[in-house]
């Protein structure tokens, strides 16, 4: 019953913004992810929450809103009803903010009780009004893309983290953050009033403004931190929907900059400023929903990747990792200052598409026995371009094993790295996916091999 009066007062929110003529064939062919996004978007920066500003009822009632959604999609809230209220001083007046904060426990003994914090701010600027013709109109800054979209990432990244829990190690924090705006108040209180293990934080993922995806204009800024740059750096080497743009320039200053403050390794993935920005129109019909579904895939690989990893994520590196002594002069691959090039492209993925994959060849007894996964693969590109020590560093079965370093070892030359306008010897590092897919045909199963 509850499920019901929920999803019916998200319908009667929605329904005053979209007019009864909504054309909603639009949305049949929508996938699950995409009708989600939706749903959560239109009912955060729809007109009755006004804004969203910060200690407004609009702000509460979108606190509300987390709650019943992380409720429903399985999620343990650790604030209480209502959120976690805390006040602001104003110049004139104390406004009281809140923050919503939810939970989903990691598996490994070792690791439940160190947390990765997922956030994503919910105010925004609120309404106000001007004069028009001698009449007073009312203006209101919807934010659907800032940040009703982040809140949308969140709520359906926390899904589908629930759904894949058992392959999470660490456990993942999911906090709505009050007042971001105002110096990142909830943030700050999150850190250092609400939270009593802060010191077992490895890591925040933040999410801010993720629905304006022109030009695949997808960005992540970490500090510069070496540990999380070097996670980035191993999900390109992977086949994913869409890869951001790892950028050394804050993007939009938010929520992240508070755990910065703690010496706490933040990623603040973003699509970038917009022309719509802080504006009337900045409103539903701009977010590019197709691409917010791909950087969810991209950002739930990124925060599994944090809760599994065995290496203790530091604010500063102190010391460099070592290397064996026949690889003293190899510079990573993330850390050359012109990165080595495949047929005129600096991405990784060209190597993989238009050489790797183009001449794989699944081995017969593989397929014979279903032999599937990812091997990953190390090798050198040489100051002459020529790839090197290729080896296998993660296997998955002797025949796939030889079969993707048989492809590596016969590529063709590289343009050579550079640091310092000089060439050098880059390693890098690919993981190269076996994968046996089923196809279902009037009822037949027909086995397709990738």
């Amino acid at each position: 019953m509850r499920i019901q009066v929920f999803f019916l007062a998200l319908f009667l929110a929605i329904s005053p913004c979209y007019g009864q003529f909504r054309d909603v064939y639009n949305d049949l062919n929508d996938s699950e992810t995409i009708s989600s996004f939706k749903s959560h978007i239109r009912h955060i920066s729809s007109r009755v929450m006004e804004g969203r500003k910060a200690g407004s009822e609009g702000e509460k009632a979108t606190a509300e809103y987390l709650e019943e959604v992380f409720s429903y999609y399985g999620l343990d809230l650790l604030s209480p009803k209502g959120g976690e209220t805390f006040g602001i001083n104003m110049a004139n007046d104390t406004i009281v903010s809140r923050n919503v904060v939810a939970y989903i426990e990691g598996n490994d003994p070792a690791l439940r009780n160190r947390f990765i914090v997922v956030g994503a701010r919910m105010d925004n600027m609120g309404s106000d009004t001007y004069t028009r013709d001698g009449a007073i109109v009312e203006r209101i800054y919807a934010g659907a893309n800032g940040n009703a979209s982040g809140l949308a990432m969140m709520l359906e990244l926390a899904r589908m983290l629930r759904t894949n829990s058992s392959l999470l190690r660490r456990s993942v924090i999911f906090v709505g953050f009050g007042s971001s705006l105002q110096s990142n108040a909830g943030a700050w209180y999150f850190l250092n009033r609400s939270f009593s293990d802060v010191g077992n934080i490895d890591a925040m993922i933040n999410l801010d403004m993720l629905g304006t995806c022109s030009n695949d204009d997808f960005y992540v800024y970490t500090g510069s931190n070496l540990d999380l740059n070097d996670a980035v750096g191993k999900l390109s080497t992977e086949l994913q929907p869409i890869h951001p743009k790892l950028t050394a320039a804050e993007i939009y200053p938010s929520d992240y900059r508070a755990f910065h403050a703690e010496e706490i390794p933040a990623a603040s993935f973003s699509t970038g400023r917009y022309p719509q920005h802080n504006t009337e129109r900045d409103t539903e019909s701009i977010i590019d929903y197709e691409n917010m579904e791909r950087e969810l895939e991209y950002i739930h690989n990124f925060s599994l990747q944090l809760s599994r990893t065995s290496t203790q994520l530091a604010f500063r590196r102190t010391e460099a990792p070592k290397r064996e002594a026949e690889f003293d002069d190899v510079v990573p691959y993330f850390e050359c200052d012109t990165r080595p090039m495949f047929q005129n492209s600096y991405e990784v993925n060209t190597f993989m598409e238009q050489w790797v994959y183009k001449f794989l060849k699944y081995p017969p007894a593989a397929v014979r026995d279903g032999v599937q996964g990812k091997v990953v693969v190390d090798f050198i590109i040489g100051t002459d371009g020529k790839v090197s020590n290729v080896r296998v560093v993660k296997s998955v079965d002797e025949d796939l094993d030889a079969e993707a370093v048989k492809v590596i070892a016969a590529s063709p030359k590289w343009r050579p790295a550079r640091v310092n306008g000089k060439k050098v010897r880059c390693s890098l590092s690919v993981a190269v996916e076996f994968r046996l897919e089923k196809k279902r045909s009037f009822g037949i199963n027909n086995r397709k091999i990738r």
